[in-house]
């Protein structure tokens, strides 16, 4: 026990609906970082922060105790501004990776600090290393210079940036806590802040798919998020987008990277496109470079430039051939008609299944396992036609996977049901 406090007592404060105080929350946090306060006092903790809530000055301390765990970058010494996106995660969300070169290409540099994939949401570095001699791992020296040089990176964090994170990340994962909103902005917002990004822009994801699967949740968490980005001094800006089918016509690594690509030489989904264009207006405006349009940089090749040289800077391969699955497997549409829905949990699970994905941390993922779809919600098909391609190195794997797919998706005769939903919900600022 030091500075006056004890686990127990601030356990029993929060179980009885009480507020932290500064103290409190400081002391906590950094004991709880360096061994004095056990896992399971934490859990508890936890829990009675999932039940009872935190207002937000105590999640705005709890998110600086979160900070002052580790180190903080700065980029201050750039000669670019930079912005951030980060995404709470989804179905084909291949966002990332067009977005990273198209934003450094309109001027602003992006040091996008990214993670793995667990569950059936994958993991932007996964996807990067299915490229031939990618690497996710950058010293901030080298960090540093890549930014200056090319405008933009795509890497691990460091185990100095906010290490409580990661102690307490793993133990929500294995206590049911977490769907605590307080836990989850300050998860994310303390590793954002800490980075040094002078602006970040979240896309919070709503709909079967997503960790939100309804409206009112993902407003409560992006404006929570919006307001520890802004109570911080980062300009802060929150979209909430749809989730309920998944993104793109691809689901896992490699042909995630190959649909991004198509994305960076003008092509790709138009959903995709969209949401890609949409978020780089956003970190745009943020850093304060309305005067370009990322339409443009997409249509005359100069973000595939910095996507070319991003990729080189990390020691991959940009002109390398894609990892292929062993073994495909082709789902025929039943039906003549309109597909008028696909579910993005159906075909997130199928993927992760297929081995896109991984169900523990030290689990490897398989490049090039994943599922493409060949129609999007409001597409004719033809009974007997392909749906879905199913991909993996190991053919047991195609059992589970299709039952996933199953119910996941409706075929109308006439599509006369049919609603196109947004992808843009909401813009919390």
């Amino acid at each position: 026990m030091s500075g006056g406090h004890d686990a127990v007592e601030v356990i029993i404060a929060k179980r009885d609906g009480a507020e932290l105080s500064d103290s409190q929350i400081d002391w906590v946090v950094a004991a709880y970082t360096n061994g004095e306060v056990a896992d399971e006092q934490m859990s508890s903790l936890a829990m009675a922060i999932l039940l009872n809530g935190m207002n937000r000055r105590e999640i705005a301390r709890w998110t600086a105790a979160m900070i002052a765990s580790g180190e903080r970058l700065d980029f201050g010494d750039l000669s670019w501004p930079t912005a951030d996106k980060h995404s709470t995660g989804g179905v084909g969300d291949k966002i990332t990776l067009p977005l990273a070169p198209l934003v450094a290409a309109c001027g602003v540099a992006v040091p996008q600090l990214s993670g793995r994939g667990l569950g059936h949401t994958g993991g932007t570095l996964d996807k990067l290393e299915a490229i031939a001699g990618w690497r996710a791992d950058v010293t901030n020296a080298a960090m540093w210079d890549q930014l200056q040089s090319v405008g933009a990176v795509i890497c691990a964090a460091g185990s100095e940036l906010a290490p409580a994170d990661k102690k307490l990340y793993a133990l929500r994962d294995v206590t049911g806590t977490v769907e605590a909103i307080p836990l989850i902005a300050s998860s994310i917002m303390s590793k954002k802040i800490a980075e040094g990004t002078g602006a970040l822009v979240l896309d919070v994801k709503v709909g079967t798919g997503a960790f939100m699967k309804d409206v009112d949740t993902a407003r409560e968490l992006a404006s929570t998020m919006v307001e520890l980005g802004t109570d911080a001094g980062l300009h802060t800006v929150a979209l909430l987008t749809d989730m309920s089918t998944p993104l793109g016509l691809t689901a896992g690594n490699a042909v995630e990277v190959a649909e991004s690509v198509e994305v960076l030489a003008g092509g790709g989904p138009a959903d995709v496109v969209e949401l890609t264009v949409a978020l780089a207006r956003e970190m745009l405006a943020g850093a304060g470079r309305t005067d370009v349009e990322p339409a443009d940089k997409l249509a005359d090749g100069s973000a595939m430039d910095v996507w070319r040289s991003m990729i080189s800077a990390q020691g991959g391969d940009p002109d390398a051939g894609l990892p292929e699955a062993r073994e495909s497997h082709v789902v025929a549409a039943p039906a003549t008609g309109v597909l008028t829905r696909l579910d993005a949990l159906a075909v997130g699970m199928a993927a992760w299944r297929l081995g896109a994905g991984r169900a523990r941390k030290e689990d490897p993922v398989q490049p090039g396992a994943g599922v493409v779809w060949h129609a999007r919600p409001g597409d004719q098909v033809t009974e007997g036609s392909p749906l879905f391609t199913l991909l993996t190195d190991d053919e047991s794997r195609f059992d589970r996977a299709l039952e996933s797919l199953d119910g996941g998706f409706d075929v109308e005769p006439d599509g006369s049901s049919y609603q196109p939903s947004p992808l843009l919900i909401d813009r919390i600022s």
